[in-house]
């Protein structure tokens, strides 16, 4: 192969060829390219969407630490902080989706491990194609039990998440994970290098091939090659990973680690060259002392492996013998495998001989490109959603039934009971509710967790679909009693090389960014997976927005069942329900109507005002059942709300809209609150100008709704389908 293949292959450009050229003054050997091919792949170095990314707010009163560490921290009260991160795993996932999906679990652990704290909850967010068709069961069925397989072993709850079907997803899965730990402000660390001469020690696992130029795998779009590419994909010990977190705590709690680093992408390349660079000092690795499980290991392998269950601590010299000791203890490996150095380079060694050498800041420095924001033909050519062309169903509770059982409507039981939710004795809200809420022990206090995104809106309109998704995950929040307070992210948008793809991502960057702004939600970490697609096109735009909140009394919360019989049902915000890129007319009248249409532009203001006034009555007891009206619209929201509680209700519809577009329209900012009726009067009071009215009481067997009546059992056939069937 001539030099240009060779790079060419390695996913590197005729230009960023000339860049390497003109950083070492010299043409690179192969170890030194394949340092620069995954630390400048867009899974790591964000080339096309960091740009864009600087638009996000990143700071807030209880921000500790924004993006640029491994995870994001914010202070929670009484010396406690969370922090937490999204990351995805789409690509590994669809190609074997249980490794997969159990990996990229095990990867967001760590990045919360790697800040100090204690993984205590975790969270997720996947997309499939239509469970029925093609590989997309089997993807379904194996990426769940991969993220239980994982979690389960490894003793850290999955505590939420969301799962949601459209063919756009079809042989392109999303598998976005979400951690969230548990630390003191004043234990907090940082993945830094610092001290000339410290020791540079390997933690966990033993290094092999597997998911040797992952990054760079990550980085480009699925094909039929995609299925030989398996080398690609890591392999988790989740038993190993348990260990690792205890050691890695104990090891923090004694102060014998100067800073601690996940080994995740572009392995301890990533790692080491991300160290060096934020200290900016250099660090030499001796490839010949890293342990590993394959014989005949060359050093650019070693570098780039993207073994699982790996940290890399930097130590000081006297310390180290204690860390390796402390590491058998708990049947790790533990190795010194290089040093802390002033030249600011990342230096490969061999046998004491140097075989590559690069900058360091050069390495986690990645080209950025810039790309012309065009609105793409087919925000202008598509069809207006024609009212007059969708029938009003002769059967409201037909209809009612039939969404109740679609996939994307149906119950997740089959999915979350397959997952430990309640492993830590710390949660108070299971999965179900709105939000996840768990307690922080010794204390009074609580936080609050969801993860929220749709991607059919943002493909119909991306700025005002990704505002919507930030603002799902405020009312989700606020309506188990949580202060909403800060933002991770996932971004999983097709090639930005397509103009189409990169208007979509720059479109819902601003309306996330003006959501976040308004809301006082900052943006403290994430994650972006770009080259989402097959050959049969690409995904929709999904930007996954993971949230958490506070709450001063953890005891003090609302959940989504009915509670009582007799209570007066509420409608709270502005009801302005449309069909346009409604669950409604996918499920009735299939994908290719509900891609017509507009989603109307969030009143951010509005919504905001109606969510702080539930939240609110929920922190004063006034209010215990709360639940937002989302994917289906009212009608659903009522049935999700009788089946959680088991007890029906009677409402009566507002005057002024379709039938069906009252019962089943979407729109943002509306919550439905239950109270018992001696406190109606109260919640009118404490609501005050906020827009609500009454428009029920709960009661029965049966869910009656102004142009329905269906008893509860039958919503529960239709409702509490298995997925895996």
């Amino acid at each position: 192969m001539n030099v240009e293949e060779v790079y060419t292959a390695l996913g590197i450009s005729g230009y960023e060829y000339d860049r390497i050229l003109e950083l070492l003054e010299r043409p690179p050997n192969y170890l030194e390219l394949s340092l620069f091919s995954v630390m400048w792949s867009e899974h790591c170095g964000y080339k096309n969407s960091g740009p864009l990314l600087k638009r996000f707010p990143n700071e807030g009163p209880r921000v500790v630490q924004g993006p640029g560490e491994n995870a994001g921290v914010v202070e929670v009260g009484d010396g406690w902080a969370l922090a937490f991160k999204m990351e995805s795993h789409n690509h590994p996932s669809a190609v074997e989706p249980y490794e997969g999906a159990a990996t990229g679990v095990g990867g967001i652990i760590r990045d919360i491990l790697a800040m100090g704290a204690r993984p205590v909850a975790l969270l997720n967010s996947l997309r499939f194609g239509p469970p029925g068709e093609g590989r997309n069961g089997y993807l379904l069925r194996e990426v769940v039990r991969g993220i239980g397989g994982y979690g389960n072993a490894v003793g850290v709850p999955t505590v939420g998440g969301e799962v949601e079907f459209a063919p756009a997803y079809s042989g392109n899965p999303l598998v976005n994970a979400m951690c969230v730990g548990l630390i003191r402000t004043e234990d907090l660390v940082s993945a830094r290098a610092s001290g000339k001469g410290n020791l540079v020690v390997l933690l966990g696992s033993k290094t092999g091939r597997d998911g040797i130029h992952g990054a760079t795998f990550a980085s480009g779009e699925l094909s039929e090659e995609s299925e030989s590419r398996r080398s690609n994909v890591q392999v988790g010990d989740p038993f190993c990973e348990k260990m690792l977190i205890e050691a890695c705590l104990e090891m923090l709690g004694r102060g014998l680690l100067v800073s601690l680093q996940d080994l995740g992408a572009a392995g301890i390349t990533s790692s080491a060259s991300e160290m060096a660079a934020r200290g900016g000092v250099g660090i030499e690795i001796d490839a010949e002392k890293v342990p590993r499980r394959e014989s005949g290991m060359e050093p650019w392998e070693v570098m780039i492996s993207e073994s699982q269950e790996r940290m890399l601590a930097i130590v000081e010299p006297e310390k180290a013998g204690e860390v390796i000791s402390l590491a058998e203890e708990y049947e790790l490996i533990g190795a010194v495998v290089g040093r802390v150095a002033a030249h600011g380079d990342l230096r490969v060694l061999r046998e004491g001989e140097t075989v590559g050498t690069v900058p360091a800041e050069a390495l986690a420095d990645a080209p950025s490109y810039e790309r012309e924001v065009v609105r793409p033909p087919y925000l202008e050519d598509r069809s207006r959603l024609d009212l007059e062309s969708i029938p009003v169903p002769e059967d409201h509770g037909a209809a009612l039934l039939r969404m109740l059982a679609h996939p994307n409507l149906c119950s997740r039981r089959s999915v979350w009971e397959q997952y430990d939710h309640e492993v830590g004795t710390d949660t108070v809200l299971r999965p179900g509710d709105d939000a996840a809420v768990l307690r922080i022990k010794g204390t009074s206090r609580g936080f609050a967790v969801t993860a929220d995104g749709r991607g059919r809106r943002c493909y119909l309109e991306p700025r005002a679909g990704g505002m919507s998704n930030v603002l799902e995950a405020y009312r989700n929040l606020s309506c188990v009693g949580a202060e909403p307070v800060a933002v991770t992210d996932c971004l999983n948008f097709g090639s930005p090389e397509h103009r189409e793809a990169y208007y979509q991502l720059a479109e819902a960057i601003e309306g996330m960014s003006e959501a976040c702004e308004g809301l006082g939600t900052p943006v403290v970490s994430g994650n972006v997976s770009l080259y989402n697609e097959t050959e049969r096109g690409e995904i929709y735009p999904t930007p996954v927005v993971g949230m958490v909140g506070v709450l001063e009394d953890a005891t003090r919360h609302a959940t989504t069942g009915f509670e009582r019989e007799g209570d007066a049902v509420f409608l709270v915000g502005e009801f302005r329900p449309a069909l346009d890129g409604s669950e409604y007319v996918e499920v009735l009248h299939g994908t290719e109507r509900a891609l017509q249409g507009e989603v109307p532009h969030p009143d951010l203001s509005g919504e905001k005002r109606t969510c702080d006034a539930v939240r609110e009555a929920v922190e004063r007891g006034l209010v215990d059942t709360a639940h937002d009206l989302s994917g289906g619209g009212l009608a659903v929201a009522l049935a999700e709300m009788a089946l959680a509680g088991g007890i029906g209700a009677e409402v009566s519809l507002l005057p002024g809209a379709r039938p069906d577009v009252a019962l089943f329209g979407e729109t943002g900012g509306c919550v439905l609150v239950a109270v018992p009726e001696e406190r109606a009067g109260e919640l009118g009071e404490a609501l005050g100008d906020v827009s609500h009215a009454r428009i029920g009481r709960t009661g029965g067997d049966r869910l009656a709704i102004t142009g329905l009546d269906v008893p509860l059992e039958r919503l529960r056939e239709a409702h509490e389908r298995d997925l895996f069937d």
